[in-house]
């Protein structure tokens, strides 16, 4: 019949419909399974971030490794050694003379040797300067100047040299106090014609290999850069070299092949 049939299909859709569905009970079991499982994986979890801490303060608390020196230079490194001189090296990193050092005292004596132009001879006053003296007088024993040359050179100014690189960035391996008056250090020599003096950058504490010597008196300068000596002997290449190296601006740079070389700067006292 057909309202026989309709009262089955409905008693079957209800059985569907039930059969569907857990008891409370069961419902209540598995909700208690899931909240177990959340909770040991919660644990877990913070055992895993206690692990991680420790591991972070262990290494943090590691030394770092020492890459390498890094001594302050006022020119980028050379790698040019000044081993040679008797000297000590302070935690700064700057030469400092030997107590005995007989380039630190006294008056000494050295000579440029220009390839092609001949000789610049030169007094050092080590009773005024005696640092620069001293960093001078042994870079040059050592032979340090030796096929350098003079990189920078201004017509009515100066020229400069000294520098391992050739560009105005480079030294020796150690850096010297700037003994002049701005920096502490009592200094009365003056930047007149042929004063010899150390070139260095911003920093007072940075000069190194570079020297530069005076064409023409420039006042300007006393107090702020430490001169050592002057010459004596020589002026005329001086003025031959501002006069005729071609340079390529304002700031006297000198291309490679222009630059002057210097053949030897040796000691004599």
């Amino acid at each position: 019949m057909n309202v026989n049939n309709n009262s089955n299909t409905a008693r079957t859709a209800t059985a569907t419909a039930l059969a569907s569905h857990e008891s409370p009970a069961v419902c209540a079991a598995s909700a208690h399974e899931s909240h177990s499982a959340l909770d040991a994986l919660l644990w877990l979890m913070s055992i895993a971030a206690v692990i991680a801490i420790i591991f972070l303060c262990a290494c943090s608390a590691a030394p770092a490794s020492k890459s390498g020196d890094t001594s302050k230079s006022g020119a980028a490194g050379s790698s040019s050694s000044s081993a040679s001189q008797n000297a000590t090296q302070g935690q700064s990193g700057q030469y400092t003379p030997a107590a005995d050092d007989v380039y630190a005292k006294g008056t000494h004596h050295a000579t440029i040797q220009v390839a092609g132009q001949g000789e610049i001879q030169l007094e050092l006053y080590a009773d005024k300067a005696p640092i620069s003296v001293s960093n001078f007088c042994h870079l040059a024993k050592a032979g340090f100047y030796n096929g350098l040359t003079f990189h920078r050179i201004i017509n009515g100014f100066m020229m400069q040299g000294g520098d391992p690189k050739g560009d105005g960035t480079g030294g020796s391996t150690q850096t010297i106090k700037g003994e002049f008056v701005e920096n502490g250090v009592v200094n009365p020599l003056q930047h007149k014609r042929g004063t010899i003096s150390m070139a260095r950058s911003n920093e007072f504490d940075s000069a190194s290999s570079q020297f530069f010597i005076m064409q023409k008196d420039n006042d300007d300068l006393d107090g702020h850069y430490a001169a050592f000596g002057s010459v004596t002997k020589g002026m005329e290449i001086v003025d031959v070299l501002c006069k005729n190296t071609p340079v390529q601006d304002n700031n006297g740079t000198v291309a490679p092949k222009d630059q002057p070389k210097i053949t030897s700067i040796t000691i004599s006292d």
